[in-house]
């Protein structure tokens, strides 16, 4: 235990991206970027937290007790939601899984880390965009210029095909197909591959778009203004930006939180309305499980409410003027 607690967690913590997600479990490039962006945060935290430089942080520094204050740390000073605290510690959870085969010693420390609980949250109803709403977005972007033609391309593939956002920032070029029977192809999660059809409208302006960027097949599709990657937090800025104008012409987005994923889930939806089956709907998301795509049956207020209208109403008995009111404390009572 002496010699495992005083190990480095650099040492432990690059065999478990390197040997681990890589080479054993050939990780999406997904899960090793989220992963990744959670060991970011809590070196970060360690570094305030501790007052110790990344490099020299020991695995005996990372006990439950600093866990457990680094996801508090997230909720209360980032504001970030119960679920993505529960993403968090699933990577947390995975480094120590693998460090329990790697130090045994360690065993004591390793399973009060594992033994953290996920916070139970409530699962709220989908949200998407109206077809108004998802239609003001795409016309928001300024066309006269490079960043606006980009931004225009991306909202309008990103409403079509449903794609995640860590899959439309990894696309390149030669992801695209723009010959007849156009489509965009993707490595999604899991490293599940699929290829999504792009309509007549969406491969016209992708075909003009890609004439803007370089002819390098590997050349990243939406570039950042510098030629990298637009990062997740990147499309959540212009989403902002896009939303604010739209919302000019569009009042209801205006009280309305726009977020990458919620154009993936108004695609979702009017495939939904179109009559597409379930399992067509949940192959063309990359769902792993049919049960994922149910959410979207869930939401759907309007084919509820037309299921409704084709069923027999029972009747019900006029009793208002038999209803007596409750004595004024049992009303308190029943009202807390």
């Amino acid at each position: 235990m002496i010699m495992s607690a005083i190990m480095k967690l650099s040492t432990i913590l690059t065999r478990f991206f390197t040997q681990r997600l890589i080479q054993q479990k050939r990780a999406s490039p997904h899960t090793i970027s989220s992963y990744r962006d959670t060991f970011r945060l809590i070196l970060e935290y360690a570094k305030k937290s501790l007052h110790k430089e990344p490099s020299n942080l020991l695995i005996s520094d990372i006990d439950a007790t600093f866990v457990d204050e680094f996801l508090n740390h997230l909720e209360k000073d980032r504001g970030i939601k119960t679920t993505s605290r529960n993403l968090r510690l699933t990577a947390i959870r995975s480094f120590f899984r693998y460090a329990a085969y790697e130090l045994p010693e360690c065993a004591e420390q390793i399973q009060r880390v594992l033994a953290i609980p996920s916070k139970r949250c409530q699962k709220p109803q989908v949200s998407y965009l109206s077809r108004d709403e998802a239609d003001a977005l795409i016309a928001s972007p300024d066309l006269s210029s490079w960043s606006g033609r980009r931004d225009h391309a991306w909202l309008l593939l990103a409403i079509q095909t449903g794609l995640r956002v860590s899959e439309l920032t990894a696309l390149t070029r030669n992801d695209l197909n723009l010959d007849t029977g156009a489509y965009v192809h993707v490595f999604g999660k899991g490293r599940k591959e699929r290829c999504t059809p792009l309509t007549k409208e969406t491969r016209l302006v992708m075909k003009s778009w890609i004439q803007e960027i370089p002819k390098d097949e590997e050349q990243i599709l939406f570039p950042a203004v510098r030629g990298g990657r637009l990062s997740s937090d990147g499309i959540q800025y212009l989403l902002n930006k896009h939303k604010k104008i739209a919302s000019e012409r569009c009042q209801s987005l205006r009280n309305k939180r726009v977020f990458p994923h919620i154009l993936r889930h108004t695609m979702a939806m009017e495939l939904l309305r179109a009559g597409i089956d379930i399992s067509i709907i949940a192959m063309w998301l990359g769902h792993e499980s049919i049960e994922t795509t149910h959410i979207y049956l869930e939401a759907d207020l309007a084919m509820k409410e037309k299921a409704l209208a084709k069923t027999s109403p029972h009747k019900g008995n006029d009793c208002l003027d038999k209803f007596k009111p409750d004595d004024q404390l049992l009303a308190f009572l029943k009202d807390l």
